[in-house]
């Protein structure tokens, strides 16, 4: 079985994301998720929920009397507590409008011990905080739509859900996986300017100083997303008509890159390419500051990920070896026969294709030799979009290579590569864990790369097989990943319908712990729990109130619990959505909430 890319965590732990949710105390993002499943193996949690223990009792004062729980010593450092932590300059403004309908959750949603539905074998069965839980809505066709837009996508707009509906299951992946991808406007290009929003909602109240310097983004973060005329990106396009040709020592702005993404991942009809394209980003790895912004390298490597996302493996593999941002990025391009540098060699192995454990340190220094040769273009050859193979820098002479004795060059490694059995369940692997479940078993993991292995290693193939698995609308698949930062924000944009809120995305990226473009390492970002603390958890609801302060007008909020929670809801969330006063309020209760920061 192919080995996981190294991460901090070894799954989602909702736990987690209570205590430290709680910790932040940043109002409903202080959640009461003590009755959800906990996926942590490592961690034994015997705790209750306090909204249930302590019925009619608030939720902060329910959580100080548990005292004695386990809750506590999760808790990083109470200094976090309290409401006046929340950037209050920020929080949707509450003002007198008609009333919204009562919020009731679904009677099927919650259950005492023994009423989940059945696990299936492919997923690991998760353990339960406590004698309360939700049972999956996955058996109705509508909470399968739901919960493959949230994974295969960035959530949905109103009439991406619609169509959806009217769609159907099967009918809507097919249509997520044969469209092809649609490709974005010519960067520096985008169809409409994107405005900065304002600061602030108007406050009804003002916070402390220290508070508000805590969460807000800084002056500096501010000015850095906010591109002047001097810092907008050289490869512009032509006034009108056909942009000119982008040359590969054009500049770019790393900013303005970040806001044409974001742009694109709010706006495109082919969502699901976008989804691919991150998840590629962070699979085959590369980052702007090894890269550098002196040529449009991490802005066509971008391109590269989203063309060849459905493709098969060896045409990857072919794509990303001579790519000019992995070639700076793992010093390929500095790699001679003489002097073979192993940098790429060894991450193709063990972070792209096979894992450790499935190849030697011989078979890295073999592969080094094999792929030199590669070099970046020289200045006057400024139309170059890939490297550029030099024979007088290759290594010529036989090597022995997983097993085999040849005369290599990159074509050949990557063959032999895909000859291993190691390969096809590293790579489903690695899509399972983050398309499906964090629980997937090596024996559904043996049968989604059985079917990418009979397609010559085709992704389609292998993205069809997990979204109509039976694990993938498994109950217990239901909820069990945490939005990334990225997929958190995007989502709630298209919530709102919002396509004006790129610029605010971009700037919360890095406090929310995801800085398009770059990844902390070579591995990518980490996934679930990585995401979650008390700060970031913070963050995430101050975004909530700077996006809902910024936009003039709102869609309704008096289904949005129905129709972005599934009325899968928490009694504590139930709450807070019936003490919201209007559409905006309603809305910071919905994005706020635990149950929104899973999919």
């Amino acid at each position: 079985m192919g080995n996981p890319k190294k991460r901090t965590g070894i799954g989602p732990t909702r736990r987690k994301v209570l205590a430290t949710a709680l910790a932040a105390g940043a109002g409903v993002a202080g959640a009461r998720i003590l009755g959800l499943r906990n996926l942590d193996a490592q961690t034994a949690l015997d705790a209750i929920d306090p909204m249930t223990a302590n019925a009619g009792t608030d939720a902060m004062d329910a959580y100080a009397m548990d005292a004695a729980g386990d809750a506590m010593s999760l808790v990083p450092d109470d200094a976090f507590f309290g409401e006046q932590n929340l950037d209050a300059s920020i929080l949707p403004e509450l003002r007198p409008a008609a009333p919204l309908p009562p919020v009731v959750a679904s009677k099927s949603v919650l259950a005492g011990p023994g009423t989940l539905q059945p696990a299936i074998s492919g997923i690991t069965a998760p353990r339960l905080a406590g004698d309360l839980d939700w049972v999956s809505p996955l058996a109705t066709e509508n909470a399968k739509i739901t919960h493959l837009l949230r994974r295969a996508t960035f959530g949905y707009t109103e009439a991406e859900l619609d169509r959806a509906f009217s769609e159907g299951y099967a009918r809507t992946v097919e249509r997520l996986i044969e469209t092809p991808f649609a490709e974005p406007p010519v960067f520096g290009a985008r169809p409409a300017a994107t405005p900065t929003p304002r600061a602030s909602a108007s406050p009804s109240m003002r916070p402390s100083a220290s508070a508000s310097s805590s969460v807000r983004p800084s002056a500096s973060a501010s000015a850095s997303a906010r591109p002047s005329p001097s810092s907008a990106p050289s490869a512009s396009p032509a006034a009108s008509g056909t942009p000119a040709p982008m040359l590969n020592n054009a500049s770019i702005n790393l900013q303005n890159l970040q806001i044409w993404w974001v742009d694109w991942m709010t706006q495109s009809p082919t969502p699901f390419g976008e989804k691919m394209t991150l998840f590629l980003h962070g699979h085959f790895t590369s980052d702007y500051r090894k890269v550098g912004t002196n040529s449009p390298a991490m802005y066509w490597q971008n391109l590269t990920w989203r063309k060849m996302a459905m493709g098969d493996l060896k045409t990857m593999l072919l794509q990303i070896t001579p790519d000019l941002a992995m070639l700076r990025y793992l010093d390929l391009a500095v790699s001679t026969g003489k002097s073979p540098n192993e940098n790429y060699a060894r991450e193709l192995m063990e972070l792209f294709t096979l894992g450790v454990g499935n190849y030697t340190e011989d078979d890295v220094k073999a592969a080094a030799k094999a792929l030199a040769g590669w070099r970046l273009p020289m200045r006057t050859e400024t139309t170059a979009k890939t490297g550029i193979f030099d024979p007088k820098r290759a290594y010529t002479g036989p090597l022995t290579f997983l097993g085999k004795t040849a005369t290599f060059d990159a074509a050949a490694v990557v063959d032999q590569i895909l000859s291993q059995s190691a390969t096809a369940p590293f790579i489903a692997g690695e899509v399972a864990r983050y398309f499906v479940s964090p629980g997937a078993t090596d024996g559904y993991v043996a049968r989604l790369a059985d079917v990418y292995r009979r397609s010559s290693y085709n992704m389609k193939s292998l993205m069809r097989a997990a979204f109509t698995s039976p694990e993938f609308t498994n109950p217990d698949a239901f909820r069990v990943l945490i939005k990334s930062p990225t997929e958190f924000m995007v989502s709630s944009a298209k919530a709102l319908n919002a396509t004006n809120l790129s610029r605010t995305i971009v700037s919360y990226g890095p406090m929310l712990g995801q800085n398009l473009f770059d990844p902390p390492s070579v591995a990518g970002w980490g996934d679930n729990a990585s995401w979650i603390s008390s700060n970031t958890m913070l963050q995430r609801a101050n975004f909530a109130s700077t996006i809902l302060g910024s936009l003039r007008t709102l869609p309704s909020a008096a289904k949005a619990h129905e129709r972005h929670l599934d009325s899968v809801l928490g009694p504590g969330t139930v709450a807070e959505l019936n003490n919201s006063r209007d559409d905006r309020s309603r809305w910071f209760a919905v994005m706020a909430s635990p149950e929104f920061q899973l999919k």
